[in-house]
């Protein structure tokens, strides 16, 4: 079993309702509370499979 996942793997992601609030928040540079949206959580990811390095063969 590899700790690595493909890009292509999908995780349902199951809500009570549409909207549900994900319950955390972020302060911004003026000092305000602004929610963490899934799509603002799904972009970071993206970011981050962007610059993942793949570790080189061994033999």
């Amino acid at each position: 079993m590899s700790l690595q996942h493909s890009s292509d793997d999908k995780i349902p992601v199951i809500r009570t309702q549409p909207d549900q609030s994900l319950g955390c928040s972020i302060i911004d540079e003026k000092g305000q509370e602004v929610p963490i949206t899934e799509d603002m959580i799904q972009d970071a990811c993206r970011e981050l499979e962007k610059r993942l390095v793949k570790p080189a063969k061994q033999d």
